[in-house]
């Protein structure tokens, strides 16, 4: 074996330089065999040049005991000896692990780049689950029975899963549960506490609207079920948005926010779930003049890396295996994996704004910035009810409210997924077809406040309709006028 090209390289994820051995050089095995594997070079300075190592009769055999009694499960790797420039290196290889995490004296460390992380209590429990293929959201609650489940909450989902059609439910409702495995030997999994409880765990998502780092103008504080969290979280960040509408000649005018919706939504479902749930941390998201941050507890799970989410190059990796399928099933996320593809795919009509994605203080941040001459968030900062009234009642209100009625009011208001036209008909109690396209469904088409799913066949009997962002905006406003 030729080292030169090693040396050269320099050190990296999987391979390590150490002028002599000790219990670094453990340590270095350990952090390898918890990720893919790699090699510690004993004899070669941390600059790549050889120093070499001075060998006895039993040097090798020494120290594989040494590695072998320091390390739970013992590590036994492969030693090999090289002449290099004269002098003797031994190259010492572990392959990654079956079963992890894998210690050293009660100290657990991963290869991260090119230097070995210590990891944490959650980062220790997520390597566990994810070497045996558990998720914590599967194990049964055990001190709670199936009376902390709330019982129109899980109707909901179960109607929803069988609207949406990917998924065929037509079991009682605990029955349903059971065949998803939200229920387990009689108990609520921990993703069904999430999803369904009655009174929901205390994981927030905690939000605040800054003028500066150190001045808050408003603050808000979100404990609920996932799904009902996810749209209280995103109706507050919506408040604080401004919305222009631009004209093409076309029937229906197009509203365009300062930040693409559809993006933010998808960084807050990836927050809520794939965040480290044993971490007592909060979802923080933090609302500036120019900048959207949201930070999630838990790092990215599975060995993904940051520079892995930039490329598109990484397999999909779940924490909470329940959780995630929760909101597939019901059509909330298109696919597993394709969370930060679909940011990227709305930020493109978006060039005036950047995204950031980062590894911070044992967790995830993305960042929405508006790139200095872009369009800010809102001109003046102020309260949640200052902002709706005087930023988006006066660019959606100002044009809309004149023609909204209390007919299309009461459309928006039952429009909470997208819903065919006889759904939308059923849900309002109508029985004549032509008094509810007349009054109803034409008119919030004509103004865009919801719009079809499939536009480009109006007439598809699996057409479908959805409130769009300025229907959104104009509940918004409403609540405002009410409180």
């Amino acid at each position: 074996m030729n080292l030169a090209p090693s040396l050269l390289a320099g050190e990296s994820e999987t391979l390590e330089f150490k002028a002599s051995f000790d219990k670094a050089t453990v340590e270095s095995l350990v952090a390898f065999a918890n990720a893919q594997g790699g090699t510690v070079l004993v004899g070669v300075t941390d600059k790549g040049s050889v120093c070499g190592v001075t060998l006895g009769k039993e040097t090798l055999n020494e120290w594989l005991g040494q590695i072998k009694s320091a390390t739970s499960p013992a590590l036994i790797p492969d030693m090999k000896t090289f002449t290099e420039q004269g002098k003797t290196v031994v190259a010492i290889r572990i392959g990654e692990f079956p079963v992890k995490p894998v210690n050293t004296r009660g100290r657990y460390f991963k290869r991260v780049a090119s230097s070995n992380h210590q990891l944490a209590l959650g980062e220790i429990a997520d390597l566990y689950m994810q070497s045996l293929q558990l998720s914590w959201d599967a194990y049964q609650a055990d001190t709670h029975t199936l009376d902390a489940l709330s019982m129109p909450k899980i109707k909901r989902f179960i109607q929803q899963v069988n609207e949406n059609g990917r998924f065929a439910l037509e079991s009682t409702d605990f029955a349903a549960l059971e065949k998803l495995n939200y229920i387990v030997n009689g108990h609520p999994t921990w993703a069904a506490m999430l999803l369904f409880a009655k009174e929901p765990i205390r994981h927030h998502i905690h939000i605040g609207r800054f003028k500066t780092p150190s001045m808050i103008i408003d603050d808000r504080q979100f404990t609920d079920t996932l799904f009902e969290v996810v749209d209280q979280a995103m109706k507050f960040i919506i408040s604080y948005i401004s919305v222009a509408f631009e004209f093409d000649g076309s029937i229906q005018r197009k509203e365009r926010f300062a930040y693409p919706l559809p993006a933010l939504r998808e960084a807050l479902l990836n927050a809520v779930i794939h965040r480290n749930y044993s971490d007592g941390s909060d979802i923080q998201i933090k609302i500036f003049d120019d900048k959207i941050s949201i930070f999630s507890p838990g790092t990215f799970y599975g060995g993904i890396s940051v520079a892995d989410i930039q490329d598109d190059n990484y397999r999909s990796s779940l924490r909470n295996k329940l959780v995630a399928e929760a909101f597939y099933l019901t059509g909330s996320i298109e696919k597993y994996g394709s969370g930060f593809i679909r940011i990227r795919k709305a930020l493109r009509d978006y060039p005036e704004i950047d995204f950031e994605i980062k590894e911070f203080a044992g967790g995830v941040m993305v960042t929405f910035a508006q790139r200095e001459g872009g369009n800010s968030l809102l001109g003046q900062s102020q309260p949640e009810s200052a902002g709706l009234t005087g930023q988006v009642t006066g660019q959606v209100t100002g044009q809309v409210t004149g023609q909204v009625t209390a007919e299309i009011t009461r459309l928006l208001h039952v429009a909470d997924r997208e819903m065919s036209r006889q759904q939308l008909q059923d849900a309002l109690a109508l029985k004549s077809r032509d008094n509810f396209d007349k009054r109803y469904l034409k008119p919030a088409l004509g103004l865009g406040l919801i719009e079809p799913t499939i536009p480009d066949k109006p007439n598809s009997r699996h057409q479908k309709y959805r409130i769009t962002q300025a229907g959104q905006a104009q509940m918004l406003n409403q609540k405002t006028k009410h409180k």
